[in-house]
């Protein structure tokens, strides 16, 4: 009986932590996912080529590559960019110093414009908060 006393005193206090971490690497993932999926979209929009890892080799060597970061390589003498995605997609962006550069530019606006929506919807928070909500109370 002491035993069990003991046993339930430490696992009440660890099942919330436990259930707490495992939400928060969910969460986390799917961050990771949605950051993914917009990062693709920007380079598609700047024009890079998707390779898809569709034989054993191909996806053997997307693993080896460092995993959703834009990287530069050089190739027959020519740089080239490369995004590797070996969970989503399980593919390749490639693209060259021209549409290297488009991404950077996409991505810069991108971010400006997400800052824009923050700070717009910041203001409005406040406002609602000042005025005692959406209808003045």
């Amino acid at each position: 009986m002491l035993r069990m006393r003991e046993t339930m005193r430490w696992t009440i206090p660890i099942l919330p932590l436990v259930v707490g971490l495992g939400l928060s690497v969910t969460g986390c993932a799917s961050i990771r996912a949605h950051q993914t999926a917009e990062t693709e979209q920007v380079l598609a929009a700047a024009g890079f080529q998707v390779e898809p890892a569709d034989t054993p080799e191909k996806l053997a060597h997307l693993q080896t590559l460092t995993p959703r970061k834009v990287v530069r390589d050089v190739r027959d003498g020519q740089p080239q960019y490369v995004y590797a995605d070996p969970q989503t997609c399980e593919c390749l962006y490639v693209g060259d110093e021209q549409r290297y550069q488009k991404f950077q530019e996409l991505s810069l606006q991108k971010k400006i414009a997400d800052e824009q929506r923050s700070a717009a919807r910041a203001n409005w928070e406040a406002s609602m908060n000042w005025w005692g909500g959406p209808w003045g109370w």
